[in-house]
């Protein structure tokens, strides 16, 4: 058994989302572990180089995880034939510049979603790669949450039966700065740098319904801007010109509707920040973050409607836990030890870069439905054939 390195630009890793999770939680992680075990008894050790544009924040972040190297200069760290993996979670602008950069010096890529800010520039994206031959992909970590993978046994299990209808319920208070300081970055809420609700989360709600439920093929979206002005991380006011809440509808291959509301202007009132719940002749599930429950036919209850009595049953306490399968890997470093494999040894990569299109089709097709109030088609798309992609823009 040999211990093999590899050399992984992570450009972006001093935001919260970049250190937290990619960096400490998942790449250091791996090396904490001794390496990542591949098929042949090797062990892949990841070697991390910070890149970004502030140094005093690169060096702290770099000293803090034992000296890490770290670079402001893009093109000479790219320039280097040592390095094998360009990872990019700075702001969404300008993703698409940094990644064909990348692309065009060789190396494999992997993108935190949105891929893009428009959908034409994410299939030019996914072409690009996949012209010059670099293994490339896109992060979906929300698939590998215990409470989503819960979700994905009953249904491989064949528990929902046939799937009648699904509902997304997602969001939180994001306080505006006034009150108390905002838990969002400013830039979230600015279109000029990639902001906006629709454009940051339904890429998610893409593949995990297409994932979880089945393949969207229509859209009817209405977005709204509830909180007009905010304060940012230096105490300036400014106008936000993004949505923060947004109702949509989803239909699915086969007729099935998916209602999905998502908004940064509301109070908790649930289980989890996200719930998605579906239900299917063989029984229904709730699933959040973490849990998952389930009523299955044969133990659904009889509901009584009587406008003159409140209600005395307990709800929640009709649906049973689904228990714990194994022990929890955090859902980003599963993302990457996919990848790490993926491009050391070739095996599938379940989210190419034409997944990260499909996340922007989607988010498109919202702006385009709230903007002409009507429902938009998107057509699938063909992820063995990405050079033929370039027509469905026009679509």
């Amino acid at each position: 058994m040999a211990t093999r390195s590899i050399r992984i630009v992570m450009d972006g890793v001093t935001g919260r989302l970049g250190q937290n999770q990619h960096l400490a939680r998942s790449v250091m992680s791996i090396a904490r572990d001794g390496g990542l075990p591949l098929a042949n008894g090797d062990r892949l050790m990841p070697e991390p180089i910070l890149l970004g544009r502030n140094p005093d924040k690169l060096a702290a972040l770099a000293l803090a995880h034992g000296g890490l190297e770290w670079t402001t200069d893009a093109a000479r760290v790219l320039a280097d034939p040592s390095v094998a993996i360009y990872f990019d979670v700075a702001a969404t602008a300008g993703r698409v510049e940094r990644a064909r950069r990348a692309i065009a010096a060789g190396k494999h890529i992997y993108l935190e979603k949105p891929i893009a800010g428009d959908f034409a520039s994410a299939v030019g994206l996914a072409s690009a790669a996949s012209k010059v031959g670099v293994k490339n992909g896109v992060v979906q970590d929300k698939l590998y949450l215990p409470g989503l993978a819960k979700l994905a046994l009953l249904r491989d299990t064949g528990f929902f039966g046939k799937i009648l209808s699904a509902r997304l319920d997602f969001g939180w208070w994001v306080f505006d700065g006034t009150l108390r300081p905002a838990q969002r970055a400013s830039w979230n809420y600015r279109k000029a740098a990639g902001g906006g609700l629709v454009l940051d989360m339904f890429p998610h709600w893409r593949y995990i319904i297409d994932h979880l439920v089945g393949p969207i093929r229509a859209v009817s979206c209405r977005c709204a801007t509830r909180v007009p002005r905010r304060i940012d991380e230096n105490g300036q006011s400014y106008e936000v010109d993004v949505e923060d809440e947004a109702a949509a509808t989803f239909e699915l291959e086969g007729g099935v509707l998916v209602q999905v509301g998502s908004s940064w202007a509301t109070r908790v009132k649930r289980d989890d920040l996200f719930q998605l719940q579906i239900d299917g002749t063989g029984g229904s599930a709730v699933a959040g973050l973490h849990d998952c429950r389930i009523q299955p036919a044969a133990a659904t209850p009889k509901a009584l409607w009587d406008v003159d009595v409140p209600p005395r049953t307990d709800f929640d306490a009709e649906w049973l836990d689904v228990p714990d399968v194994g022990p929890h890997v955090n859902s980003y470093r599963r993302g990457w030890e996919l990848f790490l494999r993926h491009v050391m040894e070739g095996t599938p990569f379940p989210s190419p870069l034409i997944e990260g299109a499909k996340g922007v089709q989607l988010a498109e097709g919202c702006y385009r439905s709230d903007a002409e109030r009507r429902w938009i088609e998107l057509p699938p798309l063909d992820t063995e054939d990405v050079t033929s992609f370039s027509r469905l823009v026009q679509a």
